[in-house]
């Protein structure tokens, strides 16, 4: 049975217009394909932009690399309603997708008692809404983040005694505190497959940055959690009301040690296989899951 992998001209195979990173398109791929196929699927690259039609015969439509989806919202949330309405299981699903899309996700999960990073949200930020989120978080440093973003797209970080007064953003944002520990402690990534916890990793910036993606220069490594570290990650996956077949869950350590939530990746995250030997292994067995269920009812 053929799996539909949804990519975009900057991460598809062949593409004239790959991007820096698209290698971790090719290492993801790498880890699933054998998989499936040792189940007796095969994994198909398709450009999201594609019609419909060209899905056919691919009951399961997985949301792979469409790292430019941002660009294109509603045209990327158009196809994926289109797919299911034809008939094709998309995982994760277009209401999931459409939920993650925006960024205010974060306060719904907030509302769940996930602990989250505090956030001021702006339409179209000046400074003069840096400057008040300062006052507010009680910090010299702010980011701003755009609400539908990807890969740190957008972004930009702002000191107090450096403010720009013609700044601003063209798009809706989100205004964080900076915290420190990204460049001293890193990013954890936990990575979960239909619920269950696969394997972790801190992520790093280059010197001098605070941006973790590797087209930054960002690197990982392998980490080993404390039970409290993973029940912290399980919060915001169980917060989540559909439930995805896969998740990324972002985290920082706060100031007490504990845990704050930076992103749920459940649309186009990279899962970061080479860090974690049995994520092929759980995603064909995960995708095989969801389509005994799709058959069940006929039989």
């Amino acid at each position: 049975m053929d799996i539909a992998f949804l990519t975009c001209p900057g991460t598809h195979p062949g593409s004239p217009n790959r991007r820096a990173d698209a290698y971790e398109h090719d290492v993801q791929v790498a880890a699933i394909r054998p998989e499936l196929e040792a189940r007796g699927h095969r994994l198909v690259e398709i450009d999201w932009r594609s019609p419909v039609a060209a899905f056919d015969g691919m009951p399961l439509v997985l949301v792979g690399t469409p790292w430019d989806y941002q660009d294109s919202e509603a045209e990327f949330l158009a196809r994926l309603d289109a797919l299911e309405a034809a008939g094709h299981l998309v995982c994760n699903s277009a209401a999931t997708v459409r939920w993650n899309a925006r960024k205010t996700y974060l306060r719904d999960l907030a509302e769940c008692d996930v602990a989250t990073i505090p956030t001021r949200w702006v339409e179209q930020p000046t400074t003069s809404d840096i400057a008040a989120a300062m006052e507010a978080f009680g910090c010299d440093t702010v980011v701003a983040k755009r609400q539908v973003g990807a890969g740190a797209e957008g972004q930009s970080i702002h000191r107090k005694a450096s403010l720009d007064p013609d700044w601003s953003m063209a798009h809706p944002a989100m205004l964080q505190p900076f915290l420190p520990q990204i460049q001293t402690d890193g990013e954890y990534s936990f990575l979960f497959v239909d619920g269950a916890f696969s394997h972790v990793l801190c992520k790093r910036p280059a010197s001098g940055d605070y941006r973790v993606q590797s087209i930054y220069g960002g690197s990982e490594e392998p980490y080993t959690p404390s039970d409290r570290d993973i029940a912290a990650a399980l919060t915001a996956v169980t917060a989540i009301d559909h439930r995805p077949l896969y998740a990324r869950i972002d985290m920082v350590r706060g100031h007490d040690g504990g845990l704050l939530l930076m992103e749920a990746e459940l649309i186009e995250p990279f899962l970061y296989p080479a860090q974690g030997p049995l994520l092929g292994a759980m995603m064909a067995d995960a995708i095989a899951r969801r389509l005994e269920a799709l058959v069940a009812p006929a039989t």
